[in-house]
């Protein structure tokens, strides 16, 4: 258990007291401090207060950080659409919905869980709520990921993804329709100034490029491929919407109305290149859009018609 004090200074008068813990620790999103402010973990001048407490310079806040609790990851008898395994590595077809390791909320149910009754010879440099694991996608995106069974290969998998020398591509369905056939977006991310859970363009962030090209237009959307240059957390989701075409489908990042009844934006990495770790082979793997993406494509392609 850590105890923090702070004494509020003049620059956080009147501010929210989630928002400013979030500021006084930017290491921490400000529903972390949500979380603790609701167990009673946070007090303002010896009192417990809400979230959304205004602060006033001078105040006292003391922040107790309990533990964190080690997480211990069970081997689950989840099916897994398998597209290629040897001895180094296993290529699988993520299912929308699905999320890629177990973490606080999501202990179960993952693709690290279903990996684990897959096979016990897993990499453990990302320990062992992640192993094997060299890179993600997000819960709401299907499509292909490579793990490693073991640490070599693990990292020669993490070098290509470092220098930029794994090919990724992704389709995506847009809203509104993208006029020039192709195009760049090269815009640094980082994590949004207010909403911590947002990934935002942002000055000073990291460098993040997004290449796409137009597969085919509809009334009001676009279809169209997204070669990733760089990885970074939601990347084509706050590109795309930076550009004025947010993903149909984002809750996060799309529009507040959907016109569909959707679980998740319509995102799926169908593509994957990687030079073989033990034998210098370059690999390549294509996957299909899921059916729910499909009926969406067909119904807008019928509007044509």
């Amino acid at each position: 258990m850590e105890i923090i004090n702070f004494t509020i200074e003049e620059n956080l008068n009147n501010v929210r007291l989630d928002t400013a813990l979030s500021k006084l620790m930017e290491d921490r999103s400000r529903s972390f401090f949500q979380n603790l402010i609701e167990k009673k973990k946070v007090t303002v001048n010896n009192d417990i207060k809400k979230s959304n407490h205004k602060l006033k310079t001078g105040d006292k806040v003391q922040v107790i950080i309990p533990d964190p609790v080690i997480l211990k990851v069970e081997a689950e008898d989840i099916p897994l659409d398998i597209l290629y395994e040897d001895k180094d590595l296993i290529v699988v077809n993520k299912p929308q919905g699905m999320v890629v390791h177990p973490a606080n909320g999501n202990l179960t149910g993952t693709l690290v869980n279903a990996l684990l009754n897959h096979c016990s010879d897993l990499s453990g440099i990302n320990g062992v709520v992640r192993p094997g694991i060299v890179h993600r996608i997000d819960k709401d995106t299907s499509g292909i990921l490579v793990v490693a069974k073991n640490d070599y290969s693990h990292n020669k998998l993490a070098e290509q993804l470092k220098n930029h020398s794994m090919t990724r591509e992704y389709t995506a369905l847009v809203e509104g329709i993208i006029q020039d056939d192709s195009g760049t977006v090269d815009a640094p991310l980082g994590r949004h100034p207010v909403d911590r859970l947002k990934i935002a363009v942002i000055q000073g962030g990291r460098r993040a490029v997004t290449h796409y090209n137009v597969m085919e237009r509809f009334k009001k959307n676009t279809l169209v491929n997204c070669h990733l240059e760089t990885g970074r957390t939601h990347q084509i989701r706050v590109h795309m919407n930076y550009i004025g075409h947010p993903l149909v489908g984002d809750p996060v990042y799309g529009y507040k109305k959907q016109r569909f009844n959707l679980k998740g934006q319509l995102l799926h990495a169908r593509k994957l290149g990687f030079i073989h770790p033990s034998t210098g082979e370059y690999m390549e793997f294509n996957s299909d859009i899921p059916e729910e993406f499909k009926k969406i494509i067909n119904i807008l392609r019928n509007e044509l018609k």
